[in-house]
């Protein structure tokens, strides 16, 4: 009797661990995986490209962009927005950079990739019944009107 209720319950382990299966390796699942990892990964390179490069080009032009000592008192309780206002800047060249150097040269990767020659067209419409015939076709073969060319 004990034995076989361990084997229900391997049963159902095993059953409940091929579902799991099925789904960590459905397709959806493993992308999204992989878009999470590359998007970190991303995400750190475009940081450290605006941290090192963008932010000291910035301080060089016009003064340290450092917010972080403004704050305001109400009722004895100081309210520090200054990280708040250097996360917002962070932010807004962070856009900015992905923007013009990752999102609009893909777009234009991608819209010369797509452009195709026009397909030939094979067929034509009959001028009497408007019925699709191939090109080459001197009747109709719908209302047998004669075609031109």
């Amino acid at each position: 009797m004990l034995f076989l209720q361990k084997q229900k319950s391997c049963a159902k382990i095993q059953l409940v661990l091929k579902g799991f299966k099925q789904f960590i390796l459905k397709g959806n699942v493993v992308d999204l995986a992989v878009g999470v990892v590359i998007g970190v990964a991303f995400g750190a390179v475009v940081t450290a490209l605006v941290e090192d490069l963008i932010t000291p080009l910035i301080a060089a032009i016009g003064g340290k962009p450092d917010f972080s000592k403004i704050s305001f008192t109400v009722n004895r309780s100081e309210f520090m927005i200054g990280d708040f206002l250097n996360a917002l800047i962070s932010f807004v060249i962070i856009s900015f950079v992905v923007y013009f150097l990752v999102v609009l040269p893909m777009n234009k990767l991608i819209a010369l990739t797509n452009k195709q020659k026009p397909i030939d067209p094979t067929t034509k419409k009959c001028p009497e019944c408007l019925s699709v015939v191939p090109l080459g076709a001197k009747k109709c073969m719908f209302c047998t009107s004669v075609l031109k060319k």
